[in-house]
This record gives C-alpha cells, structure tokens and sequence, in this order.
C-alpha cells in the first residue's frame, strides 16, 4: 500500500460505528439462531439483513471517502488515492 500525502477526515465516523455495532448484534443473534435449531429459511433471511445493513455502511464510508479524502487527493495530484480506491471498490463489489 502507499503513502498517500492528503490527509484522512471522515465526517460520519459516529454512525459508522453505531451501524457496525448494530450489525455485530444481530449477527450474533443469526449465529444463536443457527445454534438453536432454528428454521433455515429464517436463517437465511436474517443473513440477508445483515448483508443489506453492511452494504448500507459501505455506501456510507464509501460516499464519505470521496467527498473528502479522494477530493483532498485530487487537490494534491495524489493518483495513488484514486487508485486505490478502485481496487477497495473491486474487493467490496466481488
């Protein structure tokens, strides 16, 4: 990975947190589903909500990092930031 020169602000960092700590909590709760027996097609909906609230995050880190830190590359001529960016957008989107 490498150096980017611009620095990282994040406005969202607050909700971010909150929206992880929701989706842990209900994760944890799939896994106890799984563990008492219950039904797969609960499971598998449940599952489908938790990866619904992940992607919800992603948008919202995603949304946050272009409006500052990739703008704030763009300032400073810092390609490997936009670069970057396209190979965490590749991994998010496999």
């Amino acid at each position: 990975m490498e150096e980017h020169t611009h620095t990282h602000s994040h406005e969202h960092t607050k909700t971010v947190s909150n929206r992880l700590a929701r989706a842990i909590g209900h994760l944890e709760a799939v896994k106890k589903m799984v563990e008492d027996g219950r039904d797969c097609s609960e499971v598998l909906i449940q599952l489908a909500a938790v990866r619904s609230a992940l992607n919800a995050t992603s948008r919202i880190i995603l949304k946050d990092h272009m409006e500052h830190c990739i703008v704030d590359a763009i300032e400073e001529n810092d390609r490997s930031a936009i670069e970057e960016l396209g190979r965490a957008i590749d991994r998010l989107m496999k």
